[in-house]
């Protein structure tokens, strides 16, 4: 079915809508701590936008029915893993975080491993972020030509453009603000479009009687080691990414923090729910189309064109927030870890351009590569790329936040060097042995062990005095 003109209307309103929310965040940001952490001053509904505007993207949507075309009950992994890291950074990690004081990962690193580690930990967190941002491009494109018949290369300039207007004029203000309307919008969609597949498959008996048991009814269905590493990746993922750490930072107090984070955990898993229904029923009628295409090809088959419309556009900009999000990630830690160390005269000022421009360079860069990976499978990224971020930060994110006597400075570097090698070395040495998360948190974990064992904390040192107090 084609887009008419019905379709072609609520799908720029509801666009507008929820960009216009962005754009009136934007002329509130008077400062570069505005535009990357709220000024210090976001209430439970902002933090919980942020964290879900991101999470809640195209691969929790678009990937998710994708995946569950190919493979049933196991798509859930990645919106059922996102919820359980977004407990654990409500319950242990908000407090802590927030206290410091930080904006971003690598300062909150730096008083524990010294200030070499912060570099370190903005080029690979960067890496692994970016991956991700590759993941949203692909399901834009997705949804792009299922809606335009548009060509993949014109489908995803068309996407950096919106992800580059989305948050270059509103910062984490407007991610957060456009995430809350997002999200309104997006589980009414949901519910809708959920409820619609359930009925029209017949709900379980009619799922069950049209797809074998195994993979489709299985959390499992790609293998244990497959699936459970996928959630893994996404629970280590969440707890070492700028993005949601971000937005502990954001927080007016330690309590709404966490209270945003558990408001995420509890939001976040039923949205795969949807998708994977989509999904499976997309399978059982149009078992030859791409599955990529499966979720909106869905929507304006089945929906009136006015509520098709509005659920298009709300997927539209699910996918262009997850990609802003992550992008203004990204240009956070590289303004106030690398620019800011080469620059500290620069003025607020000039911090907020350096931080749009580079805005604007790491969406270009995803645009070029992109085109090299028009075939691939969008959670595939995903996934390595919560993995990614998770063996370079997590073990020594925690061990900064609840042993910071303990782990020497020089065991924190080594880790944060060799984890994310060995991550690397093994998916590309051993594409179809262990997981490459297992190598990278197997590294990191000795290095921080052994390196504290040899190089032992020293009493005098300036690092090591802690957070916690």
């Amino acid at each position: 079915m084609h887009l008419t003109m019905t379709h072609i209307i609520f799908i720029v309103l509801t666009t507008a809508l929820v960009l216009g929310v962005g754009v009136y965040a934007g002329t509130r940001v008077k400062s570069a701590a505005d535009f990357s952490t709220g000024g210090g001053k976001a209430g439970t509904s902002l933090i919980a936008g942020t964290i879900m505007g991101t999470l809640v993207g195209g691969n929790a949507t678009i990937g998710t029915a994708e995946l569950a075309f190919n493979f049933g009950a196991s798509a859930w992994w990645f919106t059922l893993g996102a919820g359980i890291g977004c407990l654990i950074l409500g319950l242990f990690l908000a407090k802590p975080l927030h206290k410091s004081g930080k904006e971003t990962i690598p300062q909150f690193l730096v008083t524990t491993y010294g200030p070499k580690s912060g570099p370190i930990t903005t080029i690979f967190s960067s890496v692994g972020i970016f991956m991700n941002i590759v993941a949203q491009i692909l399901a834009s494109i997705a949804l792009l030509s299922s809606m335009f018949q548009l060509s993949p290369i014109l489908g995803a300039l068309i996407a950096v453009i919106l992800v580059i207007c989305y948050v270059f004029f509103g910062g984490l203000a407007g991610a957060g603000m456009t995430g809350i309307a997002k999200l309104i919008l997006l589980y009414v969609s949901l519910l809708v479009v959920g409820v619609l597949a359930y009925v029209k498959v017949g709900g379980i008996t009619g799922l069950t009687h049209g797809l074998p048991a195994f993979p489709y009814f299985n959390l499992f269905g790609r293998g244990f080691t497959v699936d459970f590493a996928a959630g893994f990746s996404l629970i280590v993922g969440v707890i070492s990414t700028q993005t949601y750490i971000q937005a502990m930072f954001a927080g007016k107090d330690a309590v709404t923090a966490r209270r945003g984070a558990l408001v995420s955990a509890i939001l976040i898993p039923p949205t795969g729910i949807a998708g994977m229904l989509v999904g499976m029923y997309m399978k059982m009628n149009f078992p030859q189309m791409k599955a990529a295409e499966a979720l909106p090809t869905f929507v304006m088959n089945y929906l009136p064109p006015w509520f098709a419309g509005i659920v298009l556009g709300t997927l539209l900009v699910t996918v262009v927030a997850t990609g802003a999000g992550l992008t203004l990630g990204i240009s956070t830690m590289l303004t106030k870890d690398l620019y800011k160390k080469l620059s500290p005269q620069a003025s607020e000022q000039k911090l907020m351009y350096v931080s749009k421009g580079l805005i604007v360079v790491v969406a270009a860069l995803s645009l070029l590569f992109v085109t090299g990976n028009l075939k691939s499978m969008i959670l595939q990224w995903a996934f390595l790329s919560m993995g990614l971020r998770g063996a370079t930060v997590c073990l020594p994110l925690l061990g900064a936040i609840f042993f910071p006597k303990s782990v020497s400075p020089k065991a924190g570097l080594i880790a944060l060097v060799l984890a994310p090698v060995a991550d690397l070395v093994w998916k590309l040495g051993v594409p179809k042995g262990m997981d490459p998360l297992y190598a990278g948190l197997i590294a990191s974990f000795v290095c921080l062990v052994v390196g504290s064992i040899i190089f032992p904390v020293s009493k005098t040192s300036p690092e090591n005095k802690g957070i916690i107090t």
